[in-house]
């Protein structure tokens, strides 16, 4: 009897899981093909996400590598910016060196200038030149002299060819009036 129980309940059972699984067996269904979708649905994102991970990890590095160039950049734009202070500050050295040397340039063609008028009085150079003037004075001291001495001899013989000239003029003269005594003589003697 006890099996007929058993027998009978397990009957009542079958008959009640047929029974549950006509009612339930299409929402069965709808929740296998339901959870088929899920499934698909579930690796769609999983592969989704896998790809986003993806994406993530490059953007990462090259979030990565633009930070270490931008530290680069920044490193090189600190060196420009340094780099210019020290041009600007060369710059200002390089006028104030260009007006030092204009300055300088002054100074020396000044002097020069002292240096050729000192040059002018050097004394070696004046003895030289004295020695040489005195040289050239004697000289035309001498020859003045030998030109005053030929003056006053041109002098004194100009002095007695002029006292022969008036000599003569005068002889001429004393003859001219014994000439013109005599031709008036004879005049009046064949008169």
């Amino acid at each position: 009897m006890n099996d007929k129980l058993t027998l009978n309940k397990l009957e009542k059972l079958i008959e009640l899981e047929t029974q549950l699984r006509g009612e339930y067996q299409q929402q069965l269904d709808d929740k296998d093909v339901s959870i088929a979708q899920l499934s698909v649905d579930k690796t769609t994102l999983e592969a989704q996400i896998a790809e986003r991970e993806k994406t993530i990890a490059t953007q990462l590095a090259t979030i990565t590598e633009f930070s270490s160039k931008s530290k680069d950049i920044q490193a090189v734009e600190q060196r420009n910016r340094e780099l210019h202070n020290r041009s600007d500050k060369m710059k200002d050295e390089v006028a104030t060196v260009k007006s030092r040397i204009k300055e300088l340039q002054k100074d020396l063609a000044a002097e020069r200038a002292e240096l050729a008028e000192l040059k002018k009085y050097d004394p070696q150079r004046l003895r030289k030149n004295l020695d040489a003037s005195k040289k050239k004075l004697a000289d035309k001291t001498a020859a003045a002299d030998k030109l005053q001495k030929s003056l006053n001899q041109t002098r004194a013989e100009n002095t007695q060819l002029e006292q022969k000239v008036k000599d003569l003029e005068a002889q001429v003269a004393s003859v001219d009036t014994e000439q013109n005594d005599q031709a008036e003589n004879d005049k009046q003697a064949a008169a």
